[in-house]
C-alpha cells in the first residue's frame, strides 16, 4: 500500500531556493516516499526533530514526518547538510 506524499510550504520554499541541478533528484526521492517512507538509509532524528525522519539526497537533507494512521507522509523541510538542523 502506497502513502500520500506532501509538501508543507516551508519545503517548497526551501526547494524552490535550491540549486536548480539538485532539484529533480529531490523530487524524485520525495515521490519514492510514498511507496516506501521508510527507505535503506533513512534515519529516525532525535531532539528538536524527533518525530522526523531524514533521508540523504547527496549533500541535501529531506526531512519528514510519517502518519502511519492515515497513511501520509508529510516533508517539512529540505537543504543543505549544513544548514538544514539549526
Amino acid at each position: 500500500m502506497s502513502y500520500q506524499v506532501r509538501i508543507a510550504r516551508d519545503a517548497e520554499r526551501d526547494i524552490a531556493a535550491l540549486h536548480a541541478a539538485a532539484v529533480p533528484r529531490i523530487f524524485k526521492a520525495i515521490k519514492a516516499l510514498g511507496t516506501d517512507p521508510r527507505p535503506a538509509g533513512c534515519k529516525k532524528l532525535k531532539g528538536v526533530h524527533s518525530e522526523s525522519w531524514r533521508i540523504r539526497v547527496g549533500a541535501y537533507r529531506i526531512l519528514y514526518v510519517i502518519d502511519d494512521g492515515v497513511r501520509i507522509v508529510e516533508v517539512r523541510e529540505v537543504g543543505h547538510r549544513k544548514d538544514i538542523y539549526r
